[in-house]
């Protein structure tokens, strides 16, 4: 990103806080700082919780046969004391009565044998709840994975230029991840929890409505205790995933600008200011982890107060003849049945507030404010590439104009030059007319047809561009060529890199054209990498070609038959290129003057510098010392910017 862009970058509106640490690499690799959200609590918590089961709704059937299975399989569980009281009572008759040589081993057999047959059925429901479960979470992690894909997709240009590439990434992985944990397992368990909870409850009550109520009234303070530590603690847990995407991101631009850390000695500084954010995140799990761990000691605390009043109450009313011995057994196993549920809602508690967090944060991006709809597509097969700009307006920050007032028309198959100083509106002239960004006022055309009124596709489609920085992706030489024109056949390919000069290197290489260059292409040197872009411009047969120092990274040369090649390509189209080294544009036709966004000179070098103006002190500010009668470029170069 260039320094105007990184000048207005897109404010985002929510509040941000700056990244920890002493050191910020962000300016040498030309990009933002990281920014993370500040945590807003609890606040949102019941909400984001309605949002999720809202959007698991395409998978409505699932989820409803998830909780039927669970709550079945559970049920078969907390029938089981009710059955196996009669063993006790029959075992407490026959010796408090003397019968133990008239047992009936039977009747014993078949009550045991009908509890164990209840309880592998649990185990196969609960089987059959979590393959639903897994199988459903999936699902809804897929959708939510290709719903951020589109919305990235249509999202403005600016969100990128505004967010950390880190923070996205976290968002697509660990967020998303921590959704499913939540779907695959956690749910799966509430509901078990609360089919446990209702039915144990519902069981003790035919048995002895007054112990039931001593078992209920430990609910309210497990509420209570629950909800105070579960409020604290899910601000920390939302304060670990931002940590967690602060880190990430750290972590991805300094390793993909390693070379310049090394370069400029920074290795210390990086170091410190990753471990001081590890530091922070190491802090808040801590926080977060002791706020979910603690939940355990006070529920299992509440649970024994609960188990001995039981076996004291079970014991005072046995004693009176209120309830059977067997009654008093059920009664225990319902206590440990109702204990053991609330104690997995504690052990689940942390999974929880990271998965809402994190869920949260996913939600977060997919409201993030779309590009505006695309229009209906339009045939331009047959556009030639006449582009007119009338009274255009931009700015990347509503304090910041750039771009003022700017009026320019360029004849279909001409070549323009655009020149002017860092920051001068040279590459945001490029971007707004591909669209990337939007005008805020006036209007750009081609062939007398508004882009805001094409497709941005069919819009796109008509250029070709050959930038400085290269970008090539993991894949075969070929594919990366023919990235621009996916109809295109092998000698199609090798004749565009011909042209580009790159058929001698593609050859040499081991594979040839199906050599597998690796994930940032560091397999072949910077110039290649020039050559392969122009190789794909050549071939993709654009209406408008837009060259940004496009042989910036070649030698000497290969630059004169690469211009030659671009010469070619140029013949019968509309070219901007934008030139740092004047030197290289000094007998283009037109060349356009642009400082602080608007186009303050035009005409050739001769008439630009009889004027001594602003384009005159700019060239002689890089030419100083230059002596007259010096030879001019060579006439590859000269030839390449007089088409």
């Amino acid at each position: 990103m260039n320094e105007e862009e990184q000048n207005g970058l897109f404010k985002v509106e929510e509040e941000k806080v700056s990244s920890v640490g002493k050191f910020d690499m962000s300016g040498a690799f030309g990009a933002t700082s990281i920014n993370v959200e500040k945590v807003k609590g609890a606040e949102n918590f019941s909400k984001t919780v309605k949002r999720l089961i809202k959007y698991m709704k395409p998978e409505l059937i699932m989820l409803i046969s998830m909780v039927l299975i669970s709550g079945i399989g559970a049920w078969f569980a907390v029938w089981v004391p009710d059955i196996l009281k009669k063993v006790t009572n029959y075992l407490a008759d026959s010796i408090q009565y003397f019968k133990t040589d008239s047992m009936d081993m039977s009747y014993i057999a078949r009550i045991c044998l009908i509890s164990g047959g209840l309880y592998c059925l649990n185990a196969v429901f609960s089987f059959l709840g979590g393959v639903i479960a897994a199988t459903m979470a999936q699902k809804v992690v897929r959708r939510m994975r290709m719903d951020i894909k589109y919305k990235l997709d249509r999202v403005p240009l600016k969100y990128f230029d505004a967010t950390n590439t880190g923070e996205i990434l976290s968002r697509l992985t660990n967020d998303v991840e921590m959704v499913s944990v939540t779907l695959q397992d956690t749910v799966n368990q509430v509901i078990t929890v609360v089919m446990t909870i209702s039915g144990v409850i519902f069981m003790m009550a035919r048995l002895d409505y007054i112990m039931a109520i001593v078992t209920l009234a430990s609910v309210p303070l497990l509420f209570i205790v629950s909800s105070l530590v579960i409020r604290k603690s899910q601000t920390e847990f939302a304060n670990q995933q931002k940590l967690i995407g602060e880190l990430n991101g750290h972590i991805e631009e300094m390793y993909a600008g390693h070379n310049i850390v090394l370069l400029y000695n920074h290795q210390k500084d990086a170091i410190e200011k990753f471990e001081d954010t590890n530091l922070l995140l190491e802090k808040a799990t801590k926080k977060a982890q002791f706020l979910a761990g603690i939940i355990l000691p006070l529920i299992k605390f509440v649970n024994n107060i609960t188990y001995v009043s039981i076996c004291v109450l079970g014991g005072y009313r046995a004693g009176l003849g209120l309830i059977s011995i067997g009654d008093i057994q059920a009664c225990i196993q319902y206590t440990k049945q109702f204990a053991q549920p609330v104690e997995n809602i504690s052990n689940i508690a942390s999974t929880i507030q990271s998965s809402i967090a994190s869920a949260e944060r996913v939600f977060k991006m997919l409201d993030l404010v779309e590009m505006e709809p695309d229009a209906a597509k339009i045939d331009t097969k047959y556009m030639t590439g006449e582009v007119t700009f009338e009274h255009v307006a931009f700015s990347y920050a509503d304090d910041k104009p750039l771009i003022t007032d700017l009026n320019l028309h360029v004849n279909a198959a001409d070549s323009i030059a655009i020149v002017g100083p860092t920051g001068a509106g040279k590459t945001t002239l490029v971007n707004l007319l591909m669209r990337f960004y939007d005008v805020n006022k006036g209007t750009i055309t081609i062939d007398g047809v508004d882009i805001h009124d094409m497709n941005r596709d069919d819009l796109r489609g008509l250029y070709g561009m050959v930038l400085q920085d290269t970008w090539l992706f993991k894949g075969t030489v070929a594919d990366n060529i023919a990235y621009g024109n996916k109809t295109a056949t092998r000698e199609e390919i090798i004749t565009a890199a011909k042209k580009a000069h790159a058929h001698e290197f593609i050859e040499s290489m081991e594979k040839g054209y199906d050599t597998e260059l690796n994930d940032d292409a560091s397999n072949i040197s910077q110039g290649q990498k020039q050559l392969l872009t122009i190789a794909r411009a050549i071939l993709s047969d654009p209406k408008i070609i837009i060259l940004d120092e496009a042989t910036s990274s070649v030698d000497t040369r290969t630059e004169k038959y690469v211009q030659s090649a671009m010469l070619d390509m140029m013949k019968g189209k509309t070219s901007f290129v934008i030139a740092h080294r004047l030197s290289t544009i000094k007998h283009a036709k037109v060349i356009l003057v642009m400082n602080h966004g608007d186009v303050v000179e035009q005409g050739n070098h001769e008439e630009l510098m009889a004027q001594k103006g602003f384009y005159y002190d700019l060239y002689n500010s890089q030419f100083q010392g230059k002596q007259e009668g010096e030879p001019e470029e060579n006439s590859a170069a000269k030839k390449f910017i007089q088409s």
